[in-house]
């Protein structure tokens, strides 16, 4: 989940250009995309974002997409539930949709693409691709690799990677302590944080690790004592929504002046709870930021004007993109074709040449660290009004971010 902006975006224009006027035997189909997420609870500010950013695009990709399809976003509140996330897939089929979308929780992520599987098996000939927009799990494109997954985010061990590579040179980083949501996404934040600091920095040490109910927490201030108490300069979460918003404010409240290395620091709240207390020190990895420039600039300050809200989850731009690219490759909106035309595409999108590996389904894109500082005529972005800014402060090629992968892909 993150905001990216530059004017190598010409995705929507050179996808475009590519195909236009062809008269491709989809042209004028509705694809039907169901969005299970979600909507309500702690965490509900996120999907409730995330639906109107799906919608944003959705009517800027309409306009005008290289397969001339129109999409249409049918929604779901899955309430964070795995059990509720799959009564909205069976709800999903009985409508006929095709195509999903999901990304909050990849606990939930891993019970959508096991009941996408099975649905495939049983049912020849009415497929279901699942297109990822923000669960992280390493897993999900490793031991449980699908063919009808594919991940438009970057996982937690390519965005380690480079997180860790700018902390080696950080001197002042000497202790750490991890905190984490306690499910998939968490414990593997914490795995590949302590393995790579291993190998990158063996000097640093982890004086703590701890996890936590996800979205059940409203007092963060017990946890801070014990940051506090370990002597922890800094502190490695990838927390989301709530659980970093009021983690952060926590941390502001009680005083405590460490670092805070994230991956979500542009989701709903959390720029409020950070506030000028967090000014040059808090940094976020991610496949973009909120100062990109160009046509994301344009389309940024137009959500802002349109909805009074930040547009952060970008990788809604990678589906809408690759996805409208692949039909119109594969000349159909059969989700057999189009997962056969999505496996390693490359287009040029927001944040560079982006890339869907063949071997697992995971982007190869370019990722961004950046700070927590005050807005500036240079990086002028403010989300939430706050008056600050998340800059660019170091960029990671695909090449330097990319991680192995262990999947050995089933293909019908």
């Amino acid at each position: 989940m993150n905001s990216n902006k530059k004017p190598t975006l010409i995705a929507l224009a050179a996808a475009l250009s590519l195909c236009a006027g062809a008269a491709f035997a989809q042209k004028g189909e509705t694809v039907k995309i169901a969005f299970i997420d979600p909507l309500s609870g702690l965490l509900g500010p996120v999907g409730q974002n995330q639906v109107k950013s799906f919608q944003f695009m959705q009517e800027k990709f309409n306009k005008s997409n290289p397969a001339g399809v129109k999409f249409e976003l049918v929604v779901f509140d899955n309430k964070l539930s795995p059990a509720e996330t799959l009564n909205a897939f069976k709800s999903a089929l009985d409508q006929g949709i095709r195509y999903v979308s999901q990304g909050d929780s990849s606990g939930v992520a891993a019970a959508l693409l096991d009941a996408v599987n099975k649905h495939n098996e049983r049912n020849p000939g009415k497929e279901v691709v699942y297109l990822n927009h923000s669960a992280v799990d390493p897993d999900l494109t490793n031991s449980k690799c699908s063919y009808w997954h594919f991940r438009f985010d970057a996982d937690t061990s390519m965005k380690m990677e480079a997180m860790t590579t700018f902390m080696k040179d950080q001197a002042d980083i000497k202790k750490v302590y991890l905190l984490n949501q306690n499910y998939a996404h968490g414990h593997q934040v914490a795995k590949y944080a302590k393995d790579l600091l291993t190998q990158k920095r063996p000097d640093i040490k982890v004086v703590g690790e701890e996890l936590h109910p996800i979205a059940q927490v409203r007092d963060f201030a017990p946890y801070v004592a014990k940051i506090k108490a370990s002597g922890a300069d800094t502190v490695i979460t990838g927390n989301w929504g709530s659980d970093l918003g009021l983690l952060i404010k926590a941390a502001n409240e009680a005083g405590y002046n460490g670092k805070f290395f994230t991956y979500y620091t542009s989701t709903s709240g959390t720029p409020t709870a950070i506030g000028a207390s967090g000014a040059g020190r808090v940094y976020q990895i991610g496949y973009g930021h909120y100062n990109m420039g160009g046509q994301m600039d344009v389309w940024s300050n137009e959500y802002k004007a349109k909805f009074k809200d930040d547009f952060y989850t970008d990788s809604i731009i990678h589906i809408y993109t690759m996805l409208s690219q692949a039909m119109a490759n594969a000349k159909s909106t059969d989700p057999i074709k189009v997962a056969a035309a999505l496996e390693g595409l490359s287009v040029k999108s927001f944040n560079g040449e982006v890339q869907m590996r063949k071997a697992d389904h995971q982007l190869q894109q370019t990722l961004y660290m950046t700070v927590w500082e005050k807005a500036s005529k240079k990086y002028p972005y403010s989300p939430e009004n706050t008056g600050y800014t998340l800059a660019p402060v170091k960029t990671y090629e695909p090449y330097v971010s990319s991680t192995p992968t262990s999947c050995d892909m089933k293909r019908p």
